[in-house]
């Protein structure tokens, strides 16, 4: 994705630039601590969904995302490890930073960071940020081209998407929302999310670093296909309705 100029939704910012690299439209086929909070997730029960001709598949009926308090946040690769990364809030696109929270330890979460390679995980001080739950939960499948929305790990609603093509996969992996832009360029629909994945062969795209976005596409026929350069389309309707329901922080699972 890589609408130009964007204008942020929900925290009532000007416009500004959004560089995610992704496929143009184409008619081509509480009163608790965060630690406690992160450990009471860990140990949240589960939903095990079976789709047919697969096992069944675990559906966490909650998870928990970390929103920055200051203007950075300061990311180590152990606790009280040295620091590998530094974060500015807000971002660049100006929403409030977010990470998506993985385990807790004494004053201390492991979150998931959107950066590459896909899947970076780091250690930040828990008063460096609040934690809040989060009730949904996406699933994506390169393979049939669909996105199934769960809350509190019951399935919702299936809807069909449109992936990337052989050449330029949509990324496999567990990832989650980091951005909410309604995007004022042609092309990307009403609305569109930043993922925390990037292209496994597109280092950048179009002047963008190659991040997936979950976006709606002016181009309907595309929709149920492989047609992108790695994004993941919906018809614009559904990603209205997703945008006015999601969180950021919200997780996406992303399969075969």
């Amino acid at each position: 994705m890589h609408p130009r100029l964007t204008r942020h939704v929900g925290w009532g910012a000007a416009a500004l630039l959004l560089l995610l690299g992704c496929s143009a439209p184409t008619t081509d086929p509480s009163a608790t601590t965060a630690s406690e909070r992160a450990t009471t997730a860990a140990s949240a029960s589960a939903v095990d969904v079976g789709a047919p001709g697969d096992s069944a598949r675990v559906v966490p009926s909650s998870s928990l995302a970390a929103e920055s308090v200051g203007s950075t946040v300061a990311v180590r690769a152990t606790v009280d490890g040295p620091v590998t990364h530094t974060f500015d809030n807000p971002t660049p696109t100006g929403v409030p930073l977010t990470f998506a929270v993985l385990d807790s330890r004494e004053g201390w979460l492991e979150v998931q960071l959107p950066v590459r390679p896909n899947g970076t995980t780091g250690w930040v001080e828990a008063q460096q940020v609040t934690v809040r739950e989060v009730r949904h939960f996406l699933r994506v499948s390169t393979s049939a081209n669909t996105l199934e929305l769960y809350r509190h790990g019951e399935l919702v609603q299936q809807l069909p998407v449109a992936t990337g093509t052989g050449d330029t996969p949509t990324p496999l992996g567990t990832f989650y929302l980091t951005e909410l832009v309604a995007p004022t360029n042609e092309g990307y629909g009403p609305f569109a999310y930043g993922i925390s994945a990037y292209s496994d062969v597109l280092n950048e795209f179009l002047g963008g670093p190659g991040q997936i976005g979950l976006h709606g596409t002016d181009d309907a026929g595309s929709i149920g296909r492989a047609a992108s350069h790695g994004c993941i389309r919906m018809d614009n309707d559904d990603i209205t309705t997703l945008s006015a329901l999601l969180p950021l922080g919200t997780p996406i699972e992303i399969t075969e």
